[in-house]
């Protein structure tokens, strides 16, 4: 299955402190644990890991709450 984002896609998302960009990490297409809560993947809906651009934080989120903004060179 065709994901609309890939591992290093840079995207942007809304939080409670506004709009965040950060680099997508992971693709996670069952479910996991997360910060204490198990969150629902599966490869019809995947939930992606982003590390923030500005800080060490990691998200979680499934696809219709990211943008895509560009995406990372390879060397």
């Amino acid at each position: 299955m065709t994901h609309k984002f890939n591992v290093g896609d840079q995207v942007t998302w809304n939080s409670e402190a506004g709009k965040v960009g950060g680099t997508i990490t992971q693709i996670h297409t069952n479910d996991f644990d997360y910060k204490g809560h198990t969150h629902r993947a599966s490869n019809d809906d995947p939930q992606y890991e982003i590390k923030s651009d500005k800080t060490d934080h990691i998200a979680a989120h499934k696809e219709e709450a990211l943008t895509k903004t560009s995406s990372k060179q390879k060397s």
